[in-house]
């Protein structure tokens, strides 16, 4: 089965095809801080391009639903729905925190952190490949405190880089803080994600926010 991954939700702009019998046939990652709408679909046809394939061999869609930019998650998923529509493919979202603990294949407690700023993170633990909490967004501090006990901790994803001074002075030695390079959401792990779950409906799929958003803050409060 050939699938093509697509992620809009951080800073990282990250396309894939994967094949479930050859591997990886191609990936593609750009930082774009914003206007991801600019890029995506010129990935897609470059990554295509690469790899001699086309949209008609694709055989899943693989897309990132959150937590992350509010504006970044709707884009990837407009694309990805667009194309699942016009060229009925079956779609499955997937979630970025979920995406990043699959890529940690050592024992022990996984951390998958998104920077929410001023020392907030979007967070989802695990242990042992089990999930010990829904995806939720918190002041890192108290995540910390919360999840203490564990001997060997890995944390990973950009929340992690951004306040590793923070996590090791909570978890000193216990802590095992993951490379830049391992600690970005690319698309190849939602695709691999994607293929042991169920496709979602297409109409009902819905971005997964976590929090509230700005605007919404604002109304709240007149």
């Amino acid at each position: 089965m050939l699938i093509l991954g697509i992620d809009t939700s951080t800073k990282l702009c990250s396309v894939a095809l994967y094949d479930t019998e050859k591997g990886i046939l191609g990936e593609l990652n750009i930082t774009v801080p914003k206007n991801h709408s600019n890029v995506i679909l010129p990935m897609i046809d470059q990554l295509f391009l690469f790899t001699e394939k086309t949209i008609e061999d694709v055989e899943r869609i693989a897309v990132g639903i959150g937590p992350g930019s509010f504006t970044g998650i709707r884009v990837g998923m407009a694309i990805a729905k667009g194309l699942a529509i016009g060229k009925k493919i079956p779609i499955v979202g997937v979630s970025g925190l979920d995406a990043l603990a699959a890529s940690v294949r050592e024992k022990g407690r996984v951390f998958a952190l998104l920077d929410a700023r001023k020392s907030r993170v979007y967070y989802r633990i695990f242990e042992n490949g089990k999930a010990l909490c829904e995806a939720k967004d918190g002041n890192l501090k108290d995540v910390l405190q919360e999840y203490q006990g564990a001997e060997v901790n890995y944390f990973i994803g950009d929340g992690a880089l951004a306040y590793q001074n923070m996590i090791l002075e909570a978890y000193g030695k216990k802590a095992c803080i993951l490379s830049e390079e391992s600690s970005v959401a690319r698309a190849l792990y939602f695709a691999k994600m994607s293929v042991d779950q169920e496709e979602d409906n297409l109409y009902t799929l819905e971005p997964m926010y976590v929090c509230k958003s700005q605007a919404e803050k604002s109304k709240e409060n007149v």
